[in-house]
């Protein structure tokens, strides 16, 4: 059977059209330029061939995942393409019996577990080849391993965190012996029991052309690490004046380390809180409200047993309240820091820091900070790319269901931390800070300790509220203690790092990765640490 075609040529000769003999309507046009057919017509044709054809693929290899039945590669490309040209959906292959299941609460279906609950997925997928269950009997099953498996992962998760609440309440017996050898030499040597600093440095003391800093420990190797590391990273460390604070009992050990290993030309000096005369029951409000505190806790609380004994709280709520029943949060020493304007009466400024922070850069560019005449510069710990550490607000810490609480303050606020804070002393003096501390702790007695976590921050987070400067988070990297996913890099690149959370990092629940940052400053070939088998790692 014959075909004629009928050709067509443009008089510009830019178009040739060929026509079948019956006038057919489609045709083929050829674009040509100069007399001659365009190869980039054929290359762009050939490049959206191609990328119909990737498009067919991935279309049919989803069909292939989602278990639909076999069909050629058109037959699956109609079946995807169609029903949304037209506007509809295709129903899902997953039962309806199955998401009924898998949504009912778990307190309304029976969970027990037998010998024949499968402990793996391993385990689970080979029971279900065996017996061919229909789909309601396989979502049972597979709830009931699922559910028993999370059961089991929440009390791991909780012993954990007991375990580690316990090992960091206690004195590793390294840190016990420390203080012995040193109260020991402090009582033999005379050497370790200079006068710190010596008579002709004390007036650098109240001499606000230096730079000065608080440390409050009971800690000594905790303190040493801290002291060494801001002098070792300070561009003037003869500016330097590093006031440590302690308590009666570590009075002497502390003093026979700093007189035994002085940090020249920076100035050390240490005092016990009972060289403070103002520091009596009478005068200190704190100090009755922790009486009270440790009663209120010791009768209301349970301690540590209660807290795990409870099967509905998150782990996570459970770690914060056993975190929050170390002893330290029931020591003066940490309230000490709401005392700084009386402890210092002659000082403009000091920067404060914890016992359990490392310095890793030069801290006098704090004092060139314009506080816009608040009085505490801190991190705030509501913004940054960890969203664990950096995720805090009021409402992290107080008890908005609690009217005193949901009547003054903003849930959403954000928080900041301690560990790292410039205190301006001289504006701090002109407000009601302390008064207002006060006021609060009494009025957490008062509600059965029901305002706020247990702990020094929340108060702090109310009484310094509206007083408060947010600085550069370079200043203070938080969570090293608590989390061991920051990097080390990110690590280094702080100013200060914060082993804040139980992992202390001269415990042996520490992180090996981030512990090197805190050892690095221990000299473990001294007499002292080699003696109580203080060791790196």
């Amino acid at each position: 059977m014959k075909h004629t075609m009928q050709l067509l040529i443009s008089p510009s000769l830019r178009h040739v059209t060929v026509l079948p003999a019956k006038g057919f309507k489609n045709f083929i046009k050829v674009k040509v330029g100069s007399r001659r057919i365009s190869y980039l017509v054929v290359f762009y044709s050939l490049l959206l061939f191609t990328f119909l054809l990737r498009f067919v693929f991935v279309l049919t290899a989803v069909d292939t995942i989602d278990g639909e039945r076999k069909c050629s590669t058109l037959g699956c490309l109609g079946r995807k393409i169609g029903p949304r040209i037209l506007g509809t959906q295709l129903e899902s292959t997953v039962p309806e019996v199955i998401y009924q299941v898998l949504e009912e609460p778990s307190d309304e279906v029976e969970i027990e577990e037998g010998p024949d609950t499968p402990q793996s997925l391993e385990e689970f997928m080979e029971e279900m080849k065996d017996i061919r269950p229909d789909a309601e009997t396989f979502a049972v099953k597979l709830k009931t391993m699922v559910t028993l498996l999370e059961q089991r992962t929440r009390t791991a998760k909780i012993q954990e965190y007991l375990y580690r609440h316990v090992a960091s309440s206690g004195i590793p017996k390294q840190l016990h012996c420390l203080d012995l050898k040193l109260a020991h030499e402090h009582s033999i040597n005379a050497n370790a029991r200079l006068q710190l600093p010596s008579a002709e440095l004390v007036p650098a003391l109240v001499d606000n052309s230096y730079f000065h800093f608080v440390l409050a420990s009971d800690n000594i190797l905790a303190a040493s690490v801290v002291a060494s590391s801001l002098v070792q990273n300070s561009f003037r460390p003869e500016k330097v004046v590093l006031h440590i604070i302690t308590d009666r009992k570590t009075f002497s050990p502390m003093q026979a380390w700093f007189s035994l290993h002085p940090l020249t030309p920076s100035i050390i000096e240490v005092k016990a809180l009972h060289h403070f005369d103002w520091l009596t029951k009478g005068k200190v409000p704190v100090l009755e409200a922790m009486e009270k505190d440790q009663k209120a806790r010791s009768q209301f609380r349970g301690g540590s047993s209660a807290i795990v004994a409870n099967t509905t709280e998150k782990p996570h709520v459970i770690a914060a309240k056993l975190q929050a029943l170390s002893p330290k949060y029931n020591s003066l020493m940490n309230h000490i820091r709401i005392y700084l304007p009386e402890l210092f009466p002659s000082l403009d400024k000091v920067v404060f820091l914890d016992d359990d922070i490392v310095v890793q850069t030069d801290l006098s560019s704090l004092w060139d900070i314009d506080m816009n005449g608040r009085v505490n510069g801190a991190v705030e710990t509501c913004r940054g790319e960890d969203k664990f550490v950096m995720a805090k607000r009021f409402k992290s810490y107080l008890n908005f269901s609690h009217p005193l609480i949901s009547k003054n303050f903003n849930p959403n606020e954000c928080a900041w931390a301690y560990g790292m804070n410039i205190f301006d002393l001289e504006a701090w003096r002109e407000t009601n800070i302390s008064e207002a501390y006060h006021y609060w702790l009494e009025q957490n007695l008062k509600s059965d300790l029901s305002l706020w976590q247990l702990g020094t921050l929340p108060p702090g987070l109310i009484a310094f509220h509206g007083h408060v400067h947010a600085i550069d988070p370079f200043w203070h990297m938080l969570g090293l203690g608590y989390q061991d996913n920051t990097s080390i890099a990110d690590a280094r690149s702080a100013g200060v790092i914060h082993f804040n959370g139980r992992a202390k990092p001269w415990l042996d629940i520490a992180f090996p990765q981030l512990r090197s940052l805190w050892t690095k400053y221990v000299n473990f070939s001294d007499k002292f640490i080699t003696t109580c088998h203080i060791r790196a790692t």
